[in-house]
């Protein structure tokens, strides 16, 4: 990667970091930290291409304020007997499989395996794409409109290591198709059948054509 090329990622991620913040933030101090955030990154990005802020501020009011849907996704991780690796989460008590946003940088299946590791701390393989879900089809509760990967995930031996982000988690567990918790997370509880339809063998992506015909 040239260092120009390297720059304009940098200056994206510190893009991605200060959107969100805006979005969410509720504390003026924030705010302002945020917005300082989103400066530096014009002026990075403005560097990488050469351009002067001048040319590049315009984008402070489309590209830099309004994120396009977030993008996030989960890992099924099902073991040689069938049973499947679920959290319970912290801030709602209810059980679902492994997963939050990617990051700037990282390919999808990357960042579901990244996720899965700091929840749980388990490595995982991706080996197939279960689907591509959107959030307002599909049960997800989300404040904003969002594209979910699900990918089928094998788990990589018996070690584990502390996950970085414990505090997310309340436990979790490994359950059979079957037997699976009652209390389950309704953007999980649609998804978790169709990761054990693909690691039954049935290779097919789900995607949103698919998604008011199939989905409960």
């Amino acid at each position: 990667m040239e260092p120009a090329e390297q720059i304009a990622l940098w200056a994206d991620k510190l893009r991605d970091v200060s959107a969100m913040g805006l979005m969410f933030t509720k504390s003026v101090h924030d705010e302002i930290a945020y917005r300082t955030v989103q400066t530096v990154a014009l002026e990075m990005l403005a560097l990488a291409t050469g351009e002067s802020l001048e040319q590049i501020e315009p984008l402070r009011a489309t590209i830099f304020s309004k994120p396009t849907p977030v993008v996030g996704g989960d890992a099924a991780i099902i073991d040689d007997a069938g049973r499947i690796l679920l959290i319970q989460r912290a801030d709602n008590g209810l059980w679902a499989m492994p997963g939050g946003a990617f990051e700037v940088g990282e390919t999808p299946a990357e960042g579901a395996a990244r996720e899965a590791l700091e929840e749980t701390g388990i490595h995982c393989q991706p080996v197939a794409l279960v689907g591509v879900f959107d959030s307002r089809r599909c049960g997800i509760s989300s404040r904003h409109h969002l594209y979910a990967f699900l990918f089928l995930c094998q788990p990589l031996g018996q070690s584990t290591e502390p996950p970085t982000h414990a505090m997310e988690v309340l436990q979790t567990g490994w359950f059979a198709e079957y037997d699976l918790p009652e209390e389950i997370d309704p953007g999980h509880r649609t998804r978790i059948p169709e990761a054990f339809r693909v690691w039954h063998g049935d290779q097919r992506a789900f995607f949103d054509s698919d998604q008011n015909s199939r989905l409960p």
